[in-house]
């Protein structure tokens, strides 16, 4: 449904180019989420306007739902929807009308705009907000507005470029409860962009990382983790001689990738390492070792970025990316 080959993006800032996006490739198949990640400046939000049209790659094509953006960009409009980072909704027009307008863009007749908007406001839950203005809702609520006016022409690709920024917890999860409900009743493909380590390693099927312009990791979340992360043993004995004595078992065992001490503390990364850790306590009993305490801490998708890009994903910067050229403000492709 989404294809990316080779998308390359320059912009110009005075008399210097600037590299946005190198090379960019991956694929989306029909039904499938896939959560698009990187720093502040990795290029994401250049790589999604590029996707929905709003901006024309300087290399590499772009093809959605069978259509090729560059030759076909009106194809491919009407098969997506794109909710952007700011809210899209007027502050003075009814949440319908306002439905029931970008129906109407969309060229939906009067009375299918109607009957789609009303079916948008149910799957969402947001019936009940019809009748009101934007500026009487909360964040969560006007999120899920925008959302609802990227569906209203049932897309078959929606595009989601941080949807729960600056939502609570509470709210950020009834909007992923409500995407998850449209997914199964329509089948729809996403592709979203979030800051959210949590959201996407729950949410996506698949996950892509760029950084620098580029991909530099694409699998599911268990693959990145085990691949790229790995399990830690964690054991703590009673001095840091023994622990210094552990470590030295530790690295008799086959699989064993990195040794820590922390004080009295072991760390050893090993795939697995929940099957690794009696072998490993047996081995330490064997030598009079004594133990304390012992664990295994599963990676996280927070150790895989760190691991890709040598820092944190909240360490980055703000999750808003702006370049001079780039069209900001548009929210619907």
């Amino acid at each position: 449904m989404i294809r990316a080959e080779s998308l390359r993006r320059t912009f110009k800032a005075g008399r210097k180019t600037i590299e946005a996006v190198r090379d960019v490739s991956f694929d989306v198949a029909a039904g499938e989420l896939v959560a698009l990640l990187g720093p502040n400046g990795a290029g994401k939000s250049t790589t999604l306007r590029m996707l929905t049209t709003l901006l024309p790659p300087t290399a590499g094509s772009v093809h959605i739902a069978g259509f090729e953006a560059a030759r076909e960009p009106r194809r491919v409009r009407e098969a997506i929807g794109y909710v952007g980072q700011k809210n899209s909704s007027g502050e003075n027009h009814r949440i319908r009308d306002e439905l029931v307008t970008q129906g109407r863009c969309y060229g939906l007749r009067a009375r299918d705009a109607r009957r789609r908007a009303d079916e948008v406001l149910e799957s969402l839950g947001i019936s009940g907000l019809a009748a009101r203005t934007p500026g009487t809702l909360s964040g969560g609520q006007r999120r899920r507005v925008d959302i609802a006016l990227g569906l209203v022409h049932s897309p078959r690709v929606l595009f989601l470029d941080e949807p729960s920024a600056g939502l609570d917890p509470r709210s950020r999860a009834g909007l992923w409860e409500q995407i998850q409900l449209l997914r199964r009743e329509y089948g729809i493909t996403i592709l979203l962009t979030t800051h959210y380590l949590d959201e996407a390693d729950q949410m996506a099927e698949r996950i892509v990382i760029v950084d620098r312009g580029e991909v530099i990791a694409n699998g599911t979340a268990d693959a990145l983790k085990a691949d790229l992360a790995g399990d830690w043993m964690r054991v703590t004995t009673s001095d840091a001689g023994a622990a210094r004595a552990a470590a030295g078992l530790a690295g008799r065992m086959t699989g064993i990738s990195e040794i820590a001490i922390d004080g009295s503390t072991v760390h050893a990364r090993i795939a697995a390492a929940d099957a690794a850790l009696p072998g490993y306590l047996r081995l330490l009993d064997q030598d009079s070792i004594t133990v304390t305490r012992a664990g295994v801490r599963r990676p996280s998708l927070d150790d895989v970025f760190i691991n890709l890009t040598g820092r944190r994903l909240e360490e980055s910067g703000d999750a808003h990316e702006t370049t001079a050229d780039q069209p900001i403000g548009a929210t619907h492709a």
